[in-house]
């Protein structure tokens, strides 16, 4: 089984977790389990706990679910051949909400009146825990610790007459940020909330009709990108053809922008914009407010590569590879104390020394989170013979948990919570240490800057202004968690 980095809580998980990845597909000619497993391949980056399809034959439903990696789950003719029909949807995970457990895994299934009902979601309900205690005061028995089972109950228990009046009825009590692929024997339904917190998009490749929550698992399976789904809409398709309604009241969108900062895949398109370009201007905005004299630009792999190009285009400072990254440390390799786990992280990252030594270097990543990577990278950088060292965040400072589908930690282990940016220079040792603005990240996005009555993005982990209610954290309602702990991953 092929499961997340264990190095990761030592260098390269002191980052904010990606929430999920959706794919379903309608119309796919026998071949749509196939094409979801290609396209969870390119969705692999969001979600690396667990993996699952579900997929209709017109006649039945067919579910494979798996802790663990898409390859190594569904890369097999077996797998594949045991989820027949034309019509499929997938979800990779890595829990925002609910334990790691089978049981948890997406696409959810249930048996209503109406027929099977599967649902993938990426997001989280800021209302759940609220929700799932009044359901089970009316007598829902959840089978999972997941707030995606909060959606499928409330459709059973909608005393709408239609399926999609009570579907809609479910949506019309949630909180919070979701985009939906869900499969019913009338159709696929797929919706997005209405400020659009999370991405999902369109596509066409023959007769079938695609939809996930980038434009890169389009493009591994060479469909056509046809559009965004709009924040509140919602699509049907079935073997009648698509349509489109909007059941909700409109209100401005407010998508979230560290899918431009961190999630979304660089050669992704979101919301319009490059992710790649954003990420390169946002690079350049940093050299503009915090220049600094020094010799090299080095990007913290990968993700701090695209602002680090930008950085050393604006500055005219050379960009260099100086941390090398190997692709290839997995659990596989080794269950280390504490003595290895350290030298462990060396496995994952490092230093260039020939090109370091002696030289004034910016140092470029996309976020601080509780600031462990920081200590470690300028650690490396120093112990490899940089006379300085100087960090630059292509992000404003993360001060704030999310509530709509990231695992942030608590606001007290978010070090900018807790320092001011000096103290956090200190902190991480480092000779300088700045963020891009939040005015700054804007104008990157092609914005003149932060509407501060109407902000165009949900920011709420730089600025705590967050687009809902959040009624689970008002009323700190404590989450029913079911006593079935059979199916838990040992740690």
């Amino acid at each position: 089984m092929i499961i997340t980095d264990p190095f990761d809580s030592d260098l390269s998980g002191d980052k904010l977790r990606e929430e999920c990845g959706i794919f379903g597909i309608w119309g796919a000619d026998g071949t749509a389990a196939a094409m979801v497993a290609l396209g969870l391949h390119a969705l692999q980056h969001r979600g690396q706990e667990a993996a699952g399809i579900t997929s209709w034959d017109g006649r039945m439903f067919h579910t494979h679910r798996a802790m663990g990696h898409v390859a190594g789950n569904f890369d097999r003719d077996d797998v594949i051949r045991a989820l027949p029909g034309d019509a499929a949807c997938g979800h990779v995970r890595y829990s925002t909400t609910g334990e790691t457990a089978l049981r948890n895994v997406q696409p959810l299934f249930a048996e209503l009146h109406s027929g099977g009902f599967a649902v993938s979601h990426n997001g989280n309900i800021s209302n759940a825990a609220k929700l799932r205690h009044d359901l089970v005061r009316r007598g829902s028995i959840f089978q999972s610790t997941s707030d995606t089972e909060t959606i499928i109950h409330l459709v059973a228990m909608s005393s709408y007459r239609t399926l999609l009046d009570r579907f809609i009825d479910a949506l019309k009590q949630l909180e919070g940020a979701y985009s939906l692929v869900c499969m019913t024997p009338e159709g696929m339904l797929i919706c997005r909330d209405p400020l659009g917190i999370r991405p999902l998009v369109m596509g066409r490749l023959g007769e079938s009709y695609i939809f996930a929550s980038e434009t890169v698992a389009l493009d591994v399976c060479g469909a056509e990108f046809i559009r965004h789904i709009d924040p509140g809409e919602l699509v049907i398709v079935s073997d009648k053809g698509l349509r489109s309604i909007r059941p909700f009241a409109e209100v401005p969108a407010r998508p979230c922008v560290f899918e431009h900062v961190y999630f979304s895949r660089p050669d992704s398109i979101v919301d319009g914009s490059s992710v790649y370009s954003v990420r390169k201007a946002i690079g350049a905005q940093l050299a503009i407010e915090d220049p600094v004299d020094a010799d090299i630009v080095i990007p913290v792999p990968d993700s701090g590569v695209p602002a680090a190009i930008g950085y050393a285009q604006q500055s005219g400072i050379p960009f260099e590879l100086g941390i090398i990254r190997s692709h290839y440390v997995g659990r596989t390799f080794i269950q280390p104390g504490d003595k290895v786990r350290h030298l462990g992280v060396k496995l994952k990252h490092n230093a260039n020394r020939a090109l370091i030594k002696g030289k004034r270097i910016v140092l470029i990543d996309d976020s601080i989170v509780r600031g462990t990577t920081s200590v470690k990278i300028v650690q490396m950088m120093r112990e490899a013979g940089a006379t300085e060292v100087h960090m630059r965040i292509a992000s404003p400072p993360t001060r704030h948990s999310c509530y709509y589908g990231v695992d942030t930690p608590e606001r007290a282990k978010l070090l900018a919570a807790q320092m001011t940016v000096a103290e956090m220079a200190r902190h991480i040792d480092a000779d300088s240490l700045a963020f891009v603005s939040v005015d700054g990240m804007y104008r990157a996005l092609g914005e003149q800057g932060r509407h501060e009555t109407r902000p165009q993005y949900c920011d709420a982990c730089f600025t705590g202004d967050y687009p809902t209610r959040l009624t689970d954290q008002e009323d700190v309602a404590p989450a029913d968690q079911l006593s079935l702990l059979a199916e838990r991953v040992p740690a």
